[in-house]
């Protein structure tokens, strides 16, 4: 009885991994380096060593380095597929949606509206990534080249961790944020996070920006 409930595949555990193609590679190595972004975060509030802030902001650097490199092997290996497009969303969240929020939480927006605000601005990404999924065969030539976006794409994130980054370098973080912060029915907002919300909306609008 059990035998005959065992999958015949067993003896092949990695059978997924082999379907992977080099692009895919360098999909997850963006998702390491959006993990290793948020490690490095939590480092920074423990140890309060601002270095691990320019770490974090480095590796969604070295994230888009990876997003970029596996988008231009894949066309010219030309071998695309479902599940690589698949991963790439994946790996986007954690390296442009969460990993930008964090670091901005880790920088001092904590009060309750950036919570909401830096949640609203991972929804967003998310959101905008489930759409493009859907709608990119809508999009392409007949190339199967992606004509426009719809929507700023998840990776312009990086300007806002450009932006942290720089706040970093100034000493601007926590009480010391640019604009302060706001008091409202006995909750936080700090102004700068404002532009995560302006981010958000952007990805998520139907205003058309074309792909080079």
């Amino acid at each position: 009885m059990l035998s005959a409930m065992t999958p015949s595949k067993k003896s092949k555990p990695f059978s997924m991994i082999r379907e992977f193609h080099l692009a895919d590679w360098f999909t997850l190595a963006n998702a390491v380096c959006g993990t290793g972004a948020l490690f490095s975060v939590m480092t920074y509030l423990q140890t309060m060593d601002v270095r691990h802030v320019y770490y974090a902001c480095g590796m969604v650097v070295a994230a888009l380095v990876f997003d970029v490199l596996d988008g231009r092997i894949a066309r010219w290996r030309q071998q695309t597929s479902i599940l690589g497009r698949e991963l790439d969303s994946l790996a986007d969240v954690i390296s442009f949606g969460v990993a930008p929020a964090v670091i901005a939480y880790g920088c001092g927006m904590q009060g309750f509206f950036d919570r909401i605000v830096l949640v609203g601005f991972v929804a967003c990404g998310v959101s905008r990534l489930a759409r493009y999924n859907v709608t990119a065969e809508e999009l392409s030539d007949s190339g199967g080249k992606v004509k426009y976006f719809e929507g700023t794409p998840i990776p312009s994130s990086v300007l806002l961790v450009a932006l942290m980054l720089a706040a970093a370098w100034q000493g601007a973080l926590h009480d010391s944020l640019w604009f302060g912060e706001v008091r409202f029915a006995g909750f936080t907002l700090h102004p700068l996070v404002l532009v995560f919300a302006v981010s958000g909306s952007l990805m998520v609008s139907r205003i058309r920006f074309p792909k080079f």
